[in-house]
């Protein structure tokens, strides 16, 4: 499982590809989960769109990270020289993050997190400006194990309700 003092590593070198963000905060500064899901959500769409995957925050691009699962997985694990070979849990995270994000621009809403949760990554929710409370990461774990849980068909049905 993650912990909040790996993803903060993560977070530090997603931070100096985001320059505005790196100096938003001083080092002194705790760091919160609210302020790493953006980070984590800018930083995989950029990785994505340099492995060319449309990955803007429009509402279709949730399929282009379904894209991404069906051609970097299989049987439930990461392909060995695919591009979620390493650095697993971070890159979930991230993904979780994306997603959630592509939801809340296009919906309203806010995440919900706690900080002193030790699997507070894992446990991020976000609540719809809807009335629907979701946690992408732990759909996008899910989607790992099974191209069953389709990521399209989740944000859909949360787009419905």
């Amino acid at each position: 499982m993650m912990t909040r003092r790996f993803f903060g590593l993560f977070a530090a070198v997603a931070a100096a590809f985001l320059p505005s963000r790196a100096t938003s905060q001083t080092s002194s500064a705790p760091r919160r989960l609210q302020d790493d899901i953006p980070v984590a959500a800018q930083w995989i769409s950029n990785a994505l769109q340099s492995s060319n995957y449309r990955a803007d925050f429009s509402p279709q691009s949730i399929s282009e990270v379904e894209r991404f699962f069906r051609e970097q997985t299989k049987d439930g694990e990461p392909i060995s020289d695919g591009l979620m070979a390493q650095d697993i849990g971070p890159r979930l995270f991230a993904l979780g993050s994306y997603c959630g994000e592509v939801l809340r621009k296009e919906l309203g809403g806010h995440w919900l997190t706690n900080d002193d949760d030790p699997e507070g990554e894992i446990n991020a929710a976000l609540e719809a400006a809807n009335g629907v409370t979701c946690w992408p990461m732990q759909r996008v774990m899910k989607r790992l194990r099974s191209s069953e849980d389709d990521l399209v068909v989740w944000a859909e049905g949360i787009r419905r309700a």
